[in-house]
């Protein structure tokens, strides 16, 4: 795409990105669920990318999900969040949906939530260097194994970048083959094209 480069990039934190928060959790595997019964409370609501759908804890933002299909994204919140009590609150999550649907549109403005990502440990380091990846890069899935001290985890990285519940906010999109090419997005290839043609502008 013009104007995206892959590239090493420096050990910094993002341009506008929230720091992820530091967790407790296992070296590897799933993420952890939410205990049996926390309360999620979820939106959905048109963007320009289709539908979104918005999930918060008592911690913060836990999930921005991309689709076409109200059931099918609920259906998805649920599969990740197996044990936890979700409720439907579009007009009390207004304040954070205009924040998220703005974030979406124009990300290198930032999005000043908090986030619960409740990842495994080897999840939380791999999403902590997506978020230092600057706006309008992209770096490889190897460059992100080799950033971690990781470099024949190549897989395990992929794997991390597709347990990414919080989409945009961290930027699994900026994650490309060592060729440059495009390669799967949790959320569709061609929303991950959208995603980074926007920034290349």
């Amino acid at each position: 795409m013009t104007g995206l480069q892959t590239q090493e990039y420096p050990a910094q934190g993002p341009a506008k990105a929230r720091t992820l928060p530091q967790a407790t959790h296992s070296d590897a595997g799933d993420s952890p669920k939410a205990t049996s019964g926390t309360p999620i409370h979820y939106a959905i609501t048109p963007c320009s990318l289709g539908l979104a759908l918005v999930a918060l804890t008592s911690k913060g933002l836990c999930a921005i999900q991309l689709g076409d299909d109200e059931d099918q994204l609920r259906q998805d919140l649920q599969s990740r969040f197996p044990q936890a009590a979700l409720t439907r609150a579009d007009a009390a999550l207004d304040a954070t949906i205009g924040k998220v649907l703005t974030f979406i549109e124009a990300p290198q403005t930032g999005l000043d939530l908090p986030l619960d990502t409740n990842g495994t440990a080897f999840q939380e380091r791999v999403w902590t260097e997506l978020n230092a990846i600057p706006y309008g890069k992209t770096v490889s899935y190897t460059e992100i194994a080799t950033r971690i001290g990781k470099p024949k985890a190549v897989r395990a990285v992929a794997q991390a970048c597709g347990a990414n519940r919080i989409a945009i906010a961290i930027p699994c999109h900026r994650v490309v083959r060592h060729d440059g090419a495009l390669s799967g997005y949790r959320w569709g290839i061609d929303r991950k094209r959208i995603l980074l043609a926007r920034e290349a502008l």
